[in-house]
């Protein structure tokens, strides 16, 4: 058992002892079926701290010939699959973590360099009967072995992508880089599995990867291996249950990554979580802002304050809880080579500041958390007029609890006339001021834009969580140049209080309506209770 070649089953080991595990043991079943095939070749990417390095130590332990593991997957998922024996203990195995080899060197080529004089060492460790043919040439090395054992490699490579995080300039190095891998993996016979996990797909050269023997699983194309990164709502509910956590606010603060994915003609549709803080408010019981943890704000405010025409008015947008359409397309899969704001939107989904909604082409910020990381990063930028609105916007709520009518249309006035960059000539404009007016309300409420009633849509309904019902439900009506008494009328004659059908409390009916002439909105405020 070597550093990086069998490195053994301690860190998995470590996993299954820990007070919290989620068995994504399953993801096994999906690598036995590409073994040695034309699939064997896999590159998945998600945001930190999504189990991507778990997944891997998982992989080392269930493949390493060195020890028999059965004991540590006898309970899990994976022993029910008809691969599970088949497989166990039968490969030679290298991991590596390159962010450990980028850190102790000072260039691409020290570093590859520093890569093959490691492996290369625990080969001859590991095989001192076997005479080599050029000890200094680590695939050469690998024939030999391979020619002699009959066994192959199954090579996991974690943070696979950091050198283009470190390196975000200099192409030569990244050209390197990738050659090497090309090399040293591209259609070679001791190769059983080639699976690397890192943060951005793989990096694209003009018209082709020079990777391109890799099947991509990513954020935007997660495929058959959607459920194995993050955690699914149904594993985070079962969470909830054990450590007696409110799901309802879990859900609000860390949910909202859409993966999908096929199974036949059916499309599946997976919510999938934050695992890290997910984890971590399991432990604490205190709901808060663990993205910190894993990345300052910093990291977001270097892309969203580029200065791309409609990026702005796209952030503004979606902090509103709009969606907004996007072009994946172009996106080169590196840090810096962005053509205009799909590709910088596009590199979001890949970091998890965005979550991408597959059917429409749409992104969205996914949660409460992460949103908060807009708020902080757009704290410290001259987006004054977006600050002051969220600054204001507690205010705002307080003053529609006191039913202050006034005071409701002159802060939608205010924040009308602060975020000028939208368009403000239709309803839909009109509800997303109002959604950033009220963005204090997510603090309490389920936010439901267009709510399906029966009869129509109600525009916005905020319903209080759990935890906040001491809050009063809110239906919001908006119109455009009409009255707002006319909303509340709209409210009544269709019902909309008749959608809330588990809501029982006390209930504010709300019309909102913008006078084009006069420029000013004016508000209409009942109470009711719904028993």
């Amino acid at each position: 058992m070597g550093s990086y070649l069998n490195p053994g089953n301690f860190s998995f080991r470590g996993s299954l002892r820990s007070k919290i595990y989620v068995d994504k043991s399953e993801l096994i079943a999906k690598t036995n079926e590409v073994l040695y095939t034309e699939q064997k070749y896999i590159c998945v990417s998600r945001p930190r701290r999504f189990g991507k390095s778990m997944a891997a130590n998982m992989l080392a332990a269930y493949y390493d010939r060195s020890e028999n593991t059965e004991e540590l997957f006898q309970n899990l998922s994976i022993s029910k699959d008809r691969s599970y024996k088949e497989n166990l203990n039968q490969y030679d195995v290298i991991k590596i973590n390159m962010q450990e080899f980028l850190s102790m060197s000072e260039t691409v080529e020290e570093m590859l360099q520093m890569l093959k004089d490691y492996l290369v060492s625990d080969f001859k460790e590991a095989f001192r009967e076997i005479q080599f043919r050029d000890e200094k040439n680590l695939i050469q090395v690998m024939k030999d072995v391979f020619s002699y054992t009959r066994c192959p490699f199954v090579i996991l490579i974690d943070e696979w992508d950091c050198l283009f995080r470190e390196y975000k300039q200099n192409k030569e190095a990244q050209k390197k880089y990738l050659d090497f891998l090309r090399a040293w993996l591209k259609d070679k016979d001791y190769v059983a599995l080639a699976y690397m996990t890192g943060i951005l797909p793989i990096k694209k050269y003009g018209s082709h990867s020079a990777l391109n023997m890799f099947t991509e699983y990513s954020m935007t194309n997660p495929r058959e291996m959607a459920e194995y990164f993050g955690f699914t709502e149904v594993e985070v509910k079962k969470l909830c249950e054990r450590f007696h956590r409110n799901f309802e606010e879990t859900r609000a603060w860390y949910d909202g990554y859409e993966l999908v994915t096929v199974d036949g003609e059916e499309k599946i549709c997976y919510s999938m979580y934050s695992p890290k803080s997910v984890v971590d408010v399991m432990l604490s019981g205190v709901f808060d802002n663990y993205w910190n943890q894993t990345e300052t704000y910093e990291a977001l405010k270097s892309y969203i304050k580029l200065n791309f025409d409609g990026l702005k008015d796209a952030i503004i947008r979606m902090l509103a809880g709009e969606r907004v359409q996007v072009n994946i397309g172009t996106f080169s899969n590196d840090m810096t080579s962005f053509q205009g704001k799909d590709d910088v939107l596009t590199l979001l989904i890949h970091l998890g500041y965005l979550s991408y909604h597959w059917p429409d082409k749409t992104v969205t910020i996914p949660n409460k958390e992460v949103s908060q990381e807009y708020i902080n990063a757009i704290s410290t930028m001259d987006w004054v007029e977006v600050t002051r609105s969220v600054e204001d916007s507690k205010m705002l709520l307080e003053a529609l609890w006191n039913m202050d009518e006034k005071a409701v249309a002159a802060g939608i006035d205010k924040a009308h006339r602060e975020i000028s960059i939208l368009q403000y000539n239709n309803e839909n404009a009109l509800s997303c001021t109002i959604n950033l007016a009220f963005y204090f309300a997510r603090e309490y409420y389920t936010i439901i834009r267009e709510l399906p009633t029966g009869k129509g849509f109600a525009d916005i309904c905020f319903i209080p969580r759990k935890i906040h019902l001491d809050k009063p439900a809110v239906i919001i009506e908006l119109k455009w140049d009409k009255t707002a008494q006319g909303a509340i009328r709209q409210i009544k004659e269709k019902q909309y209080v008749d959608a809330l059908d588990e809501y029982r409390g006390e209930l504010l009916l709300v019309g909102i309506n913008y006078d084009k002439g006069t420029k000013m909105h004016t508000c209409v405020i009942e109470q009711m209770c719904k028993e």
